[in-house]
């Protein structure tokens, strides 16, 4: 932590979002991505990783400089399979292990984590909904290095469940067409999965290459805050692609984890800001603050009020990290016995967790410069990127609703509705 370097970039090498900077397909990885073997391999790399992505995390938010070569490090590292089923060669680490490693890179760059949350939940959707074809091909990409994006949500429609992409068969091929926005990875990606319906309102992930013809990804997000996730549009025009590329989702028509897999990766990347953003806290009261006059005190990590609000801090991250830890335990024992019950007390307590993580990013957010002083917003510092990346994140899935179903389910016995956002 501590001021920006005054660094000439050369923004033909570091391409920056919402730009006209050009921006091609990513070429695949020249070798195959690293396979890992185990949940401490995963936790260990992904500790080495964010050292390295923290160095330049508030350069790249402050510029607008996308993470290309991070991302090529990230994926061949192998935390971009570490959901992959051990059946089909992969990792298969526990969800909270998972969890555990996203809040880490997300304590070094949120943005960077972001942009792995569609993947690693594609991932996860091929687990629950692909053929075993599908599978031998989908998961086979993951393990090789190759990157999914996403072409999810759409700006224009109703709500986030509202599809108006369509999607028709004809022989071996499947086409699709539409329009999406907030499409996180999607530019640095190698693969575009969609999500349209066909004429009966079935829904289906189409996988289509990041340069396949009639697909358009447009560097247009403006967000002020997770500015480095390129989440701009896509537009698919008529794009055909091989039938076999076309997953029918159905997992959410009957109880499964896929709502919270697609949950507990948003809350890991909250909790890993929220981390963050205490420990810049924490070194800029030591590095730079000074003491209030009316504490008496030579430092200001002497007073009286500032170790108090820390320590309330540190214990509500605490909370927060715990209940994420419990949530992805409660998705193993979901995914390795599939009930109506197993499946609602996954989804509860990842809400949970969903709840404290808000909580915890927006407040330390507050509280550094509460705390930190004036001198703290200074733009040589960039330290409002915290603040902006929590509040913008935060508002994926609202957790008001989060409250809701939590109260009703011990409350009334209701279980909590199916979705990607719950």
């Amino acid at each position: 932590m501590g001021t920006l370097p005054e660094t000439k970039i050369d923004y033909s090498v570091h391409p920056r979002v919402n730009s006209t900077d050009p921006i091609p397909p990513r070429p695949r990885p020249s070798e195959p991505a690293h396979v890992i073997r185990s949940d401490a391999e995963a936790i260990e790399i992904a500790e080495r990783l964010a050292e390295r992505f923290k160095l330049g995390a508030a350069l790249r938010d402050r510029e607008g400089l996308l993470p290309i070569a991070e991302l090529d490090e990230y994926s061949q590292s192998g935390l971009w399979s570490i959901n992959v089923p051990k059946a089909y060669g992969g990792p298969e680490v526990s969800y909270a292990t998972l969890a555990k490693v996203i809040s880490i890179i997300a304590a070094a760059d949120p943005a960077i984590a972001q942009i792995t949350q569609n993947h690693l939940a594609i991932v996860a959707t091929v687990d629950l909904d692909g053929t075993e074809e599908q599978k031998q091909l989908f998961f086979g990409w993951a393990l090789a290095g190759l990157r999914y994006g996403n072409a999810f949500s759409e700006l224009k429609s109703k709500n986030v469940a509202t599809f108006e992409t369509k999607v028709r068969f004809e022989g071996d091929d499947v086409i699709v067409s539409g329009e999406k926005f907030y499409t996180t990875g999607a530019l640095l990606s190698h693969f575009v999965p969609i999500v349209g319906v066909d004429e009966t309102g079935q829904g289906h992930l189409v996988f289509a290459e990041r340069d396949a013809p009639g697909l358009t990804v447009t560097n247009n997000w403006s967000s002020f805050g997770q500015r480095t996730t390129a989440s701009g549009s896509v537009k698919i025009d008529e794009v055909r692609l091989p039938r076999v590329r076309a997953l029918t989702v159905t997992s959410f028509d009957h109880p499964t984890v896929g709502g919270p897999v697609s949950q507990i990766i948003q809350s890991a990347i909250d909790a890993g800001i929220a981390r963050g953003t205490i420990e810049d806290t924490i070194a800029f009261i030591k590095t730079y603050s000074r003491p209030w006059i009316d504490s008496g005190k030579e430092t200001a990590g002497e007073d009286l009020f500032t170790i108090a609000a820390v320590g309330d801090l540190k214990i509500r991250l605490h909370a927060a990290e715990a209940l994420l830890e419990i949530a992805g335990r409660a998705i193993d024992a979901a995914r390795a016995n599939t009930t109506l019950e197993t499946v609602s007390e996954a989804t509860i307590k990842t809400g949970e967790s969903k709840v404290l993580t808000t909580e915890i990013a927006i407040l330390a957010a507050n509280k550094l410069f509460e705390l930190a002083g004036t001198r703290s917003t200074l733009a040589e510092h960039n330290l409002d990127r915290h603040w902006r990346n929590a509040r913008v994140h935060t508002l994926h899935d609202p957790v008001r609703w989060k409250f809701f179903h939590v109260g009703n389910y011990y409350l009334n016995g209701v279980h909590p509705p199916r979705h990607a956002w719950n």
